[in-house]
């Protein structure tokens, strides 16, 4: 299994003022997650240019009008970060991936241009976004994908984008451990490193999930995409939270 170069490091047709489309839309996404903020809106303008300008002063970049995939590939450069293998890697595949979504994390990926879009949620959600496709099920796949793939490790289940399917999924391959089954004796056991939560609404229903970075007797540490400070599904970012175990179940990536 190989991770293949995702389509948002590539960056074919240059752009210069007075272009419109969606590679202009890209490189405005990218300017605003370099902290040089611009409006999202495919036009590139005078706006679009100074900012392309400081950015490349700042990285020491040659601009002379255009955009082309030098200039793109250090916009980029956070999402090329997060798909970079580390020399070295732990022995098991739970802390592997956390060790991944830690990447993920480190190059604070977010939404941009509007509600679950972006150059992070498209690759996340294999090129979806908009109002109908909250990411958080699509970080956790990615997350677990390129971890088999680091340690060349068979995937423990499909790749998903609803939080009902990974629930389910874990249910069949008996990877499914509900909250009635944690106590403050066994949690760090039964939730190894790189367990997947999911918040349950009812008994077959889970809103959102993420990634159990270390599990302590009363509440757990993660990582998780499409979320906020109030901790719900629709989210901007990928964000580091401690939660407790009410109305949480989990599945494992190892029996």
């Amino acid at each position: 299994m190989v991770l293949q170069k995702p389509k948002e490091l590539v960056f074919s047709v240059p752009v210069a003022r007075r272009a419109r489309g969606k590679a202009v839309r890209r490189v405005q996404e990218w300017l605003c997650l370099n902290a040089h903020a611009v409006a999202v809106d495919g036009v590139f303008g005078a706006a679009t240019e100074s900012a392309v300008r400081e950015f490349c002063d700042a990285q020491n970049l040659l601009f002379e009008g255009n955009v082309d995939q030098t200039i793109f590939d250090a916009l980029s450069g956070p999402i090329r970060r997060a798909l970079d293998k580390p020399e070295d890697l732990p022995d098991q595949f739970g802390e592997v991936v956390v060790a991944v979504a830690s990447r993920h994390l480190q190059q604070h990926s977010r939404e941009v241009g509007g509600q679950n879009r972006g150059p992070w949620v498209r690759l996340y959600m294999n090129g979806r976004e908009g109002n109908e496709w909250p990411w958080c099920a699509g970080f956790v796949s990615f997350v677990i994908r390129q971890a088999s793939v680091e340690l060349n490790h068979p995937l423990p289940f499909p790749k998903s984008y609803s939080c009902d399917n990974l629930a389910n999924c874990g249910r069949k391959r008996n990877l499914f451990v509900a909250e009635r089954d944690i106590n403050p004796s066994n949690a760090a056991v039964k939730l190894p490193p790189g367990t997947v939560f999911l918040n349950r609404r009812v008994s077959s229903d889970w809103t959102h999930t993420g990634f159990v970075v270390e599990a302590h007797g009363e509440t757990f540490t993660t990582i998780e995409g499409n979320t906020n400070d109030e901790g719900s599904r629709e989210g901007y970012e990928v964000c580091a939270r401690t939660r407790g175990y009410a109305k949480k179940d989990f599945v494992r990536l190892l029996t």
